[in-house]
């Protein structure tokens, strides 16, 4: 008789892989990329270092920086069939349209599944989705906005060339480095539903483009694709500081969550949520300062209300600052995590292609008893 072992609802705290990616310590509020502090990397290294770092599991030196950044300078380029299709998605809300221009380039350049090729191939594959994401992303939301999409810039870097290709201008370099350093903070962060799904599909030795439009979808659902701009909405919402108490209160009292506050796995502060503090503080201006203030006394009075439980804010709430202040339009806030979260994914993907296992659980059945006798009804 086959014997199951029994696992918690969600397969909380349940380990299900080996993986060399990195790790989430939500105890120490501490999580890594590879063998390095994911906060260190982003404090000393360039986002096309950390993509490398990903995919290849070391840092770079100078010439492989200059051939990596030339293999996928190419891929930033939509194909004539992909940009003639964009403009027909823009009316899409924009990981919808993410997903389905995705798919199309995937399906277009040929994608073999990962199990039939080798790892170079893989490698492949991975960078030129990885690379075209940023600008499916930016097209798709100007031509929702009646614009032309703008061709990436050969002469910037990713960040860069993200605000460049979203807004029409080369963004300062105070801009485009704070914009670098959220995209790499939230490029990978342990097994979350979206990365398990990207995993779980490239077990069955699909192609990459099956694996990443997996993990897009799992993303697109509310528990998971998170809330920046809710958390900007939510300082709006306060307006003063005087009003900040009143509004906090009411909220718990109506049993509505605090977006921007709490983590499923940090039980101390977030690291993320403290280096985007810093990023915020450095930008400077009057909704810095009052994100602070709120932040000060929310954290007060959750410690009042709900006492024993550590509650902080999360990347959400300092990410929403940081983007308003750099130029990203709220409906684009979940969409640019995404587009670091891809480089995440692919990293995944490649790593559980190696491994031949297929993921497949089971479920417990909690149905009528069967078999009962078929009766057709009278």
């Amino acid at each position: 008789m086959t014997e199951f072992i029994e696992v918690p609802r969600g397969l909380d705290r349940v380990i299900v892989a080996d993986t060399v990616i990195g790790d989430v310590r939500g105890e120490e509020g501490f999580y890594h990329y590879r063998q390095y502090s994911a906060i260190e990397l982003i404090e000393k290294c360039s986002f096309e270092e950390v993509w490398y770092l990903m995919f290849n599991g070391k840092l770079p030196n100078a010439a492989e920086l200059a051939d990596f950044t030339k293999r996928v300078a190419p891929y930033r380029q939509p194909s004539p069939a992909l940009a003639e299709l964009l403009p027909k998605l823009a009316h899409a809300k924009p990981l919808d349209g993410m997903r389905t221009a995705l798919s199309f380039a995937c399906a277009e350049r040929g994608m073999k599944p990962v199990y039939d090729i080798d790892e170079d191939s893989r490698l492949d594959d991975v960078l030129f989705a990885s690379a075209l994401v940023p600008t499916i992303l930016t097209s798709l939301y100007r031509y929702s906005q009646g614009q032309e999409a703008i061709a990436p810039h050969d002469d910037l870097g990713y960040a860069a060339n993200y605000l460049y290709m979203l807004t029409g201008e080369k963004p300062t370099e105070a801009h485009a480095r704070a914009i670098e350093a959220y995209l790499m903070s939230t490029i990978d962060h342990g097994f979350n539903a979206s990365t398990f799904t990207g995993r779980v599909i490239a077990s069955t030795g699909a192609d990459v483009g099956a694996c990443l439009t997996g993990a897009i979808g799992a993303l697109s659902g509310p528990l998971h694709g998170g809330a920046p701009s809710r958390a900007l909405d939510a300082l709006d919402a306060i307006g003063t500081r005087d009003n900040i108490d009143t509004w906090v209160r009411g909220e718990l009292e109506a049993g509505r969550r605090m977006m921007g506050f709490g983590h499923n796995v940090y039980k101390t502060d977030d690291p993320r949520s403290v280096m985007l503090r810093g990023v915020a503080t450095d930008l400077g201006g009057d909704l810095v300062e009052f994100a602070k203030q709120v932040e000060k006394r929310v954290v007060e009075i959750l410690a009042e209300v709900k006492p024993g439980r550590s509650l902080y804010t999360n990347v959400e709430f300092y990410a929403g600052v940081v983007m308003e202040l750099c130029g990203v339009p709220r409906d684009m806030f979940t969409p640019t995590f995404a587009s670091s979260r891809v480089v995440g994914w692919s990293a995944n993907v490649l790593e559980q292609a190696r491994d031949s296992k297929i993921i497949r659980p089971r479920a417990r059945y909690t149905g009528t008893p069967a078999p009962q006798p078929v009766e057709r009804p009278e």
